[in-house]
């Protein structure tokens, strides 16, 4: 049945609202990137050199990962918190490759754990090597990161060790869920804190530590960090139901049965929804439709949104105790324009 004229019209609307902002998105980190530009390309080189580094094929499932791109938020995050305390230190483009190369770590991992068919647009390095060999990958970029922060920056070990640890055990209890059906606001923010803000948390305090900054400026780098992973992990699980240019298959958090917030806030609002998803986390893919529905159409999408804008100004608050300077700007731009993005 063809919708009304006005519906569409609002769609069609909503679309190219979307894909403006997202443009403009990409516009102002470009502008960002601008400002760090010998330092990213210095390191964008070091990662592809890295990923070299190592028997075949495990190098060359690495390299097809890290080859698709990204973001590169997390060294972004670690060079301009190191440029808020003066010149950016060889040391901290060491480690902000090192940021890199443990979050590739992770993707390849976590493709393996979700037997995702899809990362960043293209075939994931599991189903091109297989999940032995993409396990193994993952594991040589874990130890190209130790390598390089023990020769680098042998102070920053202690730290990357422990914020290793909150990641692997942010994915334990992830994992958990597959055989424990959980829809806990606890579980969730817990699972948010330790496998996604917990690296940004570690980048931020590295970048500022490297370039002299005090144990209070560390730990305002630090708390700015991780209410920044807050911020984008919440719009990413925003993204699963909303983004249609994301990288990642509509729903694929939905039908993994991963735990995201609009899913706990929706099961909360309507409990009946529990046995639907019960279902779906049993493996039977029927009510997928009907639960994203409830999802969109409760509001639960623009709570989450909300709440990812909130942790930003956390996160900005934390910022605002740190001399004035560009970097310090830039930062606070990155976390706006994060999470506004639609994709």
């Amino acid at each position: 049945m063809a919708l009304p004229v006005d519906a569409a019209l609002s769609d069609l609307q909503k679309a190219a609202h979307l894909r403006a902002r997202e443009g403009r998105l990409a516009e102002r980190l470009a502008a960002v990137q601008g400002a760090l530009k010998d330092d990213l390309g210095w390191v964008e080189q070091a990662l592809a050199s890295a990923v070299e580094s190592g028997p075949r094929p495990a190098t060359d499932a690495a390299r097809h990962l890290v080859s698709l791109g990204g973001k590169r938020v997390r060294p972004l995050a670690l060079l301009l918190s190191a440029a808020c305390f003066g010149p950016v230190p060889p040391a901290a483009r060491e480690l902000a490759v090192v940021a890199e190369l443990v979050h590739s770590a992770t993707l390849l991992h976590d493709d393996v754990v979700d037997e995702g068919t899809e990362r960043r647009g293209a075939p994931t390095s599991r189903r091109l090597w297989g999940n032995a060999m993409s396990v193994l990958s993952g594991d040589l970029l874990l130890i190209h990161a130790l390598e390089r922060t023990l020769i680098h920056a042998p102070d920053s070990m202690t730290d990357l060790v422990s914020t290793l640890r909150r990641l692997v055990e942010g994915e334990i209890v992830q994992l958990r869920g597959r055989t424990e059906l959980d829809v806990s606001e606890v579980t969730y923010e817990q699972v948010l804190r330790d496998k996604t803000a917990s690296l940004f948390g570690w980048a931020t305090r590295t970048g500022a530590r490297l370039a002299g900054a005090s144990e209070h400026h560390q730990d305002q780098m630090a708390s700015f960090g991780e209410r920044l992973g807050m911020a984008f992990q919440l719009v990413d699980d925003v993204l699963d139901y909303a983004a249609e240019h994301s990288g990642k298959t509509l729903l694929s958090d939905l039908r993994e049965g991963k735990l995201t917030l609009p899913l706990v806030l929706s099961v909360a609002e309507r409990p009946e929804l529990f046995e639907p998803l019960a279902k779906v986390h049993a493996g039977d893919p029927a009510p997928v439709a009907l639960i994203s529905r409830a999802v969109i159409e409760g509001g639960a999408c623009d709570e989450v949104r909300k709440r990812a804008r909130r942790q930003t100004e956390y996160a900005v608050d934390a910022l605002r105790t740190l001399p004035v300077s560009r970097a310090r700007d830039l930062l606070e731009e990155v976390a706006f324009k994060l999470a506004e993005r639609a994709s």
